[in-house]
């Protein structure tokens, strides 16, 4: 009996102590207005197909239209490529980080990635 209580104890003290805490906090929303912070792209392909429907520039002003002035923005194109004949896999990653403050040179850098990718598709073939 006495192993018993002391088991229940120990049992009754470790769930009591193994509650998470609750968090609690505010939220402030607007039905009015989104605001879109430290933007990030990622796009993974596997052709040069792929990257002519995958996106294009347009696209991706269209999407800096809608954030405002000042946030950070990160745009990544992983090209993943597999060699057929000697079953090798290898890939490229290209990054542009950039500000909103700045579309115009992002833009010009997405397209010289978007550029590189399509290149580094032909070497490989």
């Amino acid at each position: 009996m006495k192993n018993f209580i002391t088991g229940l104890s120990l049992l009754m003290i470790a769930l009591t102590f193994g509650q998470t805490k609750s968090l609690s906090g505010t939220l402030e929303t607007s039905e009015k207005e989104t605001k879109i912070e430290n933007l990030k792209i990622e796009i993974t392909v596997d052709s040069v197909e792929e990257i002519k429907s995958t996106f294009s520039t347009e696209d991706i002003k269209r999407i800096l239209d809608e954030i405002s002035e000042d946030e950070s923005i990160i745009f990544k194109m992983t090209c993943n490529n597999k060699n057929a004949s000697t079953g090798y896999k290898s890939s490229a990653s290209y990054t542009v980080k950039g500000n909103t403050d700045d579309k115009d040179f992002f833009i010009k850098s997405i397209k010289k990635v978007r550029k590189a990718a399509i290149k580094y598709y032909k070497n490989r073939a």
